[in-house]
């Protein structure tokens, strides 16, 4: 499948499987699995004929590993990123002492007063290395990196939850707990 095939695809996916299942008449199960069969079906009825091992081929080729199959292969979900309520069970885990959150100039002043907050998503998605935060904030523009201080955090009692695709999220980033990265 060709790379700009497999982009389109994943974003709808993301889009069905974070944010809008409703829209192909499809509703996420505990934890946000939704069977694949059914998924496929209803992909199809709204226009996007996509074959099990296309899909299969576009969440392997997910560079940032947004889709999870389970160990049976007949459920698949969003790793993190809803905007739906979905528990995605994820246990608290113990996060590196620091960590990286990529944005843009243009929403730093108000990222500064107020923290990171998870806007319209369940929580505020942040990145083990500066690299991936230098990515991340890409999308939107020139980048600016943030440095989260997450022992601080930690020891203020927030909590931290990491997703099978190394995306460490909580539920908001106070102002005392960050700075622009050098």
């Amino acid at each position: 499948m060709e790379n700009q095939k497999a982009v389109a695809i994943s974003k709808r996916l993301s889009h069905h499987l974070r944010h809008s299942p409703e829209a192909i008449g499809v509703s996420l199960g505990s934890g946000g699995w939704i069977e694949v069969d059914v998924l496929l079906s209803a992909l199809a009825r709204h226009g996007l004929l996509l074959s099990r091992a296309e899909l299969e081929e576009v969440v392997a080729r997910n560079d940032k590993q947004r889709f999870a199959v389970d160990g049976s292969g007949q459920l698949i979900r969003a790793n993190q990123g809803h905007s739906v309520p979905v528990d995605l069970g994820l246990p608290v885990a113990d996060p590196p002492p620091l960590l990286f959150h990529g944005t843009v100039e243009r929403f730093l002043p108000a990222i500064l007063r107020a923290g990171l907050r998870p806007m319209k998503r369940h929580d505020v998605h942040l990145s083990h290395t500066r690299e991936v935060a230098t990515r991340v904030g890409a999308r939107r523009g020139k980048p600016v990196v943030l440095e989260i201080d997450a022992a601080a955090m930690t020891r203020a009692g927030r909590e931290f939850r990491l997703s099978p695709n190394g995306v460490w999220l909580t539920a908001r980033v106070p102002p005392e707990f960050l700075r622009r990265a050098a």
